[in-house]
């Protein structure tokens, strides 16, 4: 073997072959990598482990040496959390799969459909971080489709590096191993985004039309732990974005506007105030009628319709709460789609990036 020989391209049988005039060139199209976190193939206890064992070996995810973590990560969460997890996954399960598959799927050939009725061609993907599809498999599909350009969008409104961050970092490390590596874009955050937020708006007020008002909105986010903020993260101040945005687009209504944090893991101090606590805290005050949003998730899942839906709200009505409403995610709600497809858009138009038909 050749000093220059590789792997990736093998030495040609006929030493002149080289040399014949290459094909023509077909014409590439633009793609568009949506990702989100992850689901467990079903709801068993065999594949909620699979799913955790990949999910919490992240070391974006669980920011611990992975000498320490490991060993308890393998003797004592995988062995005990999938079956204690089992039947919540199975009581949120959709008829089509996994809530957030099937919503993310919505999402993704929703945005292909409403791009092509603009005139724009592309061809979207849907590739989980963790589980399947794999983004691998995704940007497999996109290349099958003869797509050179991609824009990596993250279905996470706010950034953060457990979340944003490990997307990109797995993409790129398809790319890395690619001899032809297609040109890439990404999306890094929308948490003010007008039509985003105005979705959001929309989906309350369609909440509000049915079942009136609560005394409080409780807008929960997924937590993460205090000290990865005071290392850098901007996850915590794109919260604050979208309440504040939220906040300014209910007009009379943003007083009943309160947010807080939800899943918490292990020991250390996440950030606050902590969901179910504050959630407590109220119903022991007096307050009677709450409803609560997850704004930063844009697919349900078991964050949201377990942990909120069920979990939270038998916390507050214990503590003499009448009623917790849950508000759902986005999911494959039609004006959010149309906003997703605004957000592709911008990002896509370029003289560079061309997607015209």
């Amino acid at each position: 073997m050749s000093l220059f020989s590789s792997p990736y391209l093998p030495e040609p049988a006929d030493p002149h072959a080289l040399e014949a005039e290459p094909p023509v060139r077909q014409g590439s199209r633009t793609g568009v990598l949506f990702v989100n976190l992850g689901t467990p193939d079903e709801p068993t206890p065999q594949a909620i482990r699979r799913y955790l064992k990949e999910f919490l070996s992240d070391p974006r995810v669980i920011e611990i040496p992975q000498l320490l973590w490991q060993p308890i990560l393998r003797l004592f969460v995988l062995p005990r959390r999938p079956h204690a997890l089992q039947p919540r996954y199975k009581e949120i399960w959709w008829e089509g799969g996994s809530p957030l598959l099937v919503a993310s799927r919505q999402q993704a050939e929703g945005v292909e459909e409403e791009l092509t009725r603009r005139g724009i061609r592309v061809k979207t993907a849907l590739g989980m971080r963790y589980g399947n599809p794999s983004i691998a498999s995704a940007m497999e599909q996109l290349r099958d489709h003869g797509c050179e350009r991609i824009l990596v969008v993250p279905l996470y409104p706010q950034y953060a590096a457990s979340t944003t961050a490990t997307a990109v970092d797995k993409v790129n490390e398809y790319t890395r191993r690619r001899r032809n590596q297609p040109e890439m874009r990404f999306v890094k955050r929308f948490p003010d985004d007008p039509g985003y937020i105005a979705s959001l708006v929309e989906s309350i007020r369609a909440h509000w039309a049915e079942y009136g008002k609560p005394e409080r909105l409780l807008l929960s986010f997924h937590g993460i732990p205090k000290v990865t903020v005071e290392k850098g993260d901007p996850y915590h101040r794109d919260c604050m974005d979208t309440v504040r945005s939220l906040r300014q687009a209910l007009g009379e209504d943003a007083a009943l506007v309160h947010h807080s944090f939800q899943s918490r893991f292990g020991k250390q101090e996440w950030l606050q105030p902590y969901t179910e606590p504050i959630l407590r805290e109220w119903a022991r005050a007096g307050v009677r009628k709450v409803d609560a949003m997850c704004p930063g998730f844009l697919a349900d899942c078991l964050e949201t319709l377990e942990e909120i839906q069920v979990e939270c709200r038998d916390a507050f009505v214990e503590e003499g709460g009448e009623s917790l409403r849950y508000i759902p995610c986005l999911n494959g709600n039609p004006s959010w789609v149309k906003a997703l497809a605004d957000i592709v858009q911008r990002h896509l138009w370029s003289d560079n990036f061309p997607t015209r038909s």
